[in-house]
């Protein structure tokens, strides 16, 4: 899928979010919505405050967003919740085309009833989307946290996960390996998991 040019509304710094945060923020958006097909029906957990389904627009089907910190916001095209993971969630199997995990899978520590939940809800041959983080950038935002150039949201939250480790959660429930690659000067990793179920 093409690039998509910077939405006019998307200020470099809102949310209390500083600008290095929100530029990376926008380029992991960015990189995982080229796999998000028009009209998909998507559940991101980890949504902070919508960013992705605002980027996305009126590409998206009526999706819902999870994090604790999400504002409660409704409307038409998507639903925030403010909620943290939890299993089951309240939503009927093959409910979604798309789980987007987008830098969130290492801020579980128990990552086996999310990869479990998202075999539940993605649709066959439906899409897991998943950006981690490599372990090099704890230290690198360590510094830039030191400096004030990040917020490094949550950092403390990582739990020493090591991104090989996503692959072979994501195969044990059911999942195929679809794409993987890095992105951001290689301190990122990009998997999309294709749901085909036996």
């Amino acid at each position: 899928m093409s690039d998509q040019p910077l939405p006019a509304a998307w200020p470099w710094q809102q949310n209390n979010m500083r600008s290095l945060d929100r530029f990376l923020q926008y380029w992991r958006i960015r990189v995982a919505s080229r796999w998000i097909s028009a009209g998909s029906r998507i559940l991101d957990v980890g949504c902070y405050r919508g960013e992705l389904f605002r980027f996305l627009g009126d590409r998206i089907g009526p999706s819902v967003g999870l994090d604790p910190l999400a504002p409660e916001t409704s409307n038409p095209r998507y639903r925030l919740i403010a909620q943290a993971f939890c299993e089951p969630l309240p939503f009927p199997e093959a409910s979604f085309d798309v789980v987007a995990l987008l830098a969130t899978l290492e801020h579980i520590e128990d990552k086996e009833p999310l990869a479990r939940e998202c075999r539940r809800l993605v649709r066959p041959n439906g899409r897991v989307i998943v950006t981690v983080p490599g372990r090099v950038v704890d230290g690198l935002l360590g510094v830039l946290v030191g400096l004030h150039l990040a917020d490094g949201m949550s950092l403390e939250q990582h739990h020493g996960f090591e991104p090989q480790e996503t692959v072979g959660l994501f195969l044990r429930h059911g999942f195929a390996l679809e794409h993987r690659s890095r992105f951001q000067a290689g301190v990122n990793n990009l998997f999309v998991f294709c749901g085909k179920y036996n």
